[in-house]
């Protein structure tokens, strides 16, 4: 299983920078960059929500899940 984060997608959709969205949505640069990047292990249901509502888009819009055999190949 892979989850695919799509951050970057909606940012760049928006012309909002990491540090402009970290500070809107209440995280550090840091742990927006760990979340953009694929590292992080889990995300709060609660930063999720906030993450939404800056974007004004749905979950789905910022992950997306992969099969691993799909993910191999696209690698």
């Amino acid at each position: 299983m892979a989850i695919v984060v799509r951050i970057d997608v909606e940012l760049a959709k928006r012309k909002l920078s990491v540090g402009e969205f970290a500070e809107r949505v209440g995280l550090t640069p840091a742990n927006v960059a760990v979340l953009k990047n694929g590292r992080a292990k889990a995300v709060r249901f609660s930063t999720l929500d906030a993450m939404c509502r800056v974007l004004e888009c749905q979950p789905g819009d910022l992950l997306e899940w992969v099969d691993d055999d799909e993910a191999d190949a696209s690698a």
